[in-house]
């Protein structure tokens, strides 16, 4: 059996924490591997002089899709740059303290979640998941890496007089059309974290759907919850540039006129471990 493990960057706490899981599953008769970034952390002293196996291997973090369960520990964001290399493998989140709405897993049962989790993959010959929609974003001759929390659709830059004008479709029939700094298209995953913040609607993780928010529009609609079946295309004009966005890291240039279509991926993301306490984590978000 093997288990991957993704440590945030530059953060001694999630290092020292990764290091506590890794020494544990080795302990256990588990292969464990960590991406190239973990790996330079392990080397420069993190790796405790007592521990009971050696420094796991180093790897790409696409290679950690063979891994019968991968692990992410820290924000969200680490969570989000393993689950875009690791493909449909199952992963668990350990949160350290942060809202973590991705990250179920506190950091003080962290060696313990994994460990259960590990003797039930034993027991069962597979986790137990729960897929997470991810968003397919495309346009003339590119596509960007699928979008966990969502896909941005915008003007080079934001603001008053600034903008572009956009016209939203959903399965061909319009829904809005009118200048805005942009439009973003979220999963209900998604729907805690850009889309909230734009004014976009709260959804339980459990409801499955397509967030459609405009951002600072002229002529204002309402957010829309849409089929996951849905395709929403969104047509960019009057502007020199627009820059589609996969969840507010890897970006897209676009020249208008142009077309961004959006559709739910094929392939989930595979969720494993203890579920979330959804209403415990919104309360975090007022502290």
């Amino acid at each position: 059996m093997r288990v991957g493990l993704v440590a945030q960057r530059d953060n001694h706490r999630a290092v020292s924490l990764a290091c506590a899981i890794a020494d544990d599953l080795q302990s256990a008769g588990v292969t464990v591997a960590i991406d190239r970034t973990t790996r330079e952390a392990f080397e420069a002293g993190a790796w405790p002089d007592d521990a009971a196996s050696e420094t796991p291997q180093g790897i790409d973090v696409e290679d950690l899709s063979g891994c019968d369960l991968a692990v992410s520990v820290g924000g969200d964001g680490t969570f989000l740059f393993a689950a875009r290399g690791i493909g449909s493998t199952p992963i668990m989140g350990v949160n350290l303290g942060e809202v973590g709405f991705l990250n179920a897993v506190p950091p003080g049962r962290a060696v313990e979640a994994v460990r259960t989790e590990v003797d039930d993959i034993r027991e069962t010959g597979s986790a137990s998941v729960r897929p997470m929609h991810r968003l397919c974003a495309e346009g003339d001759g590119w596509g960007l890496p699928p979008a966990l929390n969502e896909v941005v659709v915008q003007g080079p830059q934001r603001g008053h007089g600034r903008g572009l004008d956009v016209a939203v479709r959903v399965d061909g029939s319009v829904y809005t059309d009118g200048h805005a700094d942009g439009v973003l298209v979220a999963t209900t995953t998604g729907s805690t974290a850009y889309n909230l913040s734009e004014g976009g609607p709260l959804v339980h993780p459990g409801v499955d759907g397509l967030l459609v928010t405009e951002m600072c529009a002229e002529a204002v609609m309402p957010p829309l919850v849409v089929d996951t079946d849905a395709t929403v295309s969104v047509r960019v004009e009057n502007a020199d540039r627009a820059i589609a966005i996969s969840d507010g890291r890897i970006q897209q240039s676009v020249t208008p006129p142009a077309e961004v279509s959006l559709a739910t991926a094929e392939t989930p993301v595979n969720l494993a471990g203890p579920q979330l306490d959804f209403f415990a984590a919104l309360d975090k978000l007022d502290s």
